[in-house]
């Protein structure tokens, strides 16, 4: 009998055994590659020019902010227009994955095999100086170049829309109900390898001029984050569902 809304079940034995095998394929990558696992290779492209000492290649670093951020933006451009698109993604392994409509321009584009540029930027405090010229930011960001690849792979596709739902809350992707194959047949998914990567990353208080320091100006940083705040039910929700916890959300850190 065929299932018009997959249940979890149904789909968990196919999500499961593409992990397995993604997961094998990874350590065998990894065994070939220990000296360089632990920091990416800058080249022309990716190396941070301007203050230098702010790029960061290793690669736990980077994948924490990956793993944190909720947005990523991919830069590509069609017919000599630039677009940058806001859109949310997640990290598996070694690639990042995004999707979005079939119809999307972005997603066609990038899966004609044009080049993008993916970045995450997360703000972690406001920088505020003595002097305007001095004012900055703290922030975390990730800058991630290449060429897409389109999600044929039906297996590889589901198990992908079950890390872009845990992304977002981990462990909501066993609590909901899944695609169904017109769902799947209207969603693109891409993936796009993690080689050509850096960050750059400020931390820290404000530099002023020397003679700025006399100034009787607060000066200093006011930290940012992003906190989940009550839950708010949907007008629709059956009485008796619990509130989700939002403690949960704060797992995606750890």
């Amino acid at each position: 009998m065929r299932l018009l809304f997959p249940t979890h079940a149904a789909v968990a034995p196919a999500i499961k055994k593409w992990d397995s095998d993604r997961k094998a394929v990874n350590a065998l990558r990894f065994s070939t590659r220990t000296i360089l696992s632990e920091t990416f290779t800058p080249n022309e492209r990716t190396r941070v020019v301007r203050e230098p000492h702010r790029g960061v290649y290793n690669r736990e670093t980077i994948y924490k902010i990956l793993d944190e951020g909720f947005v990523c933006h991919v830069g590509f451009a069609t017919d000599g227009q630039p677009f940058v698109i806001p859109t949310m993604y997640a990290r598996v392994g070694d690639a990042i994955y995004f999707h979005g409509s079939a119809a999307s321009r972005m997603l066609r584009g990038a899966s004609a095999g044009i080049a993008v540029c993916v970045t995450v930027t997360l703000v972690d405090g406001l920088v505020l100086a003595r002097s305007a010229f001095h004012h900055s930011m703290n922030y975390r960001s990730v800058v991630v170049l290449g060429q897409a690849r389109l999600v044929t792979d039906p297996e590889e596709k589901m198990a992908a829309l079950g890390h872009f739902t845990n992304h977002i809350v981990p462990g909501r992707w066993d609590e909901v109900r899944q695609p169904t194959d017109q769902e799947m047949k209207s969603t693109t998914v891409l993936a796009l390898a993690l080689d050509e990567v850096s960050a750059k990353v400020r931390t820290g208080g404000p530099i002023d001029d020397e003679e700025d320091y006399a100034l009787r100006v607060w000066a200093g940083v006011v930290p940012l984050r992003i906190q989940a705040g009550d839950p708010l039910p949907d007008a629709r929700l059956p009485e008796g569902v619990p509130a989700i916890d939002r403690r949960r959300l704060a797992a995606r850190h750890t």
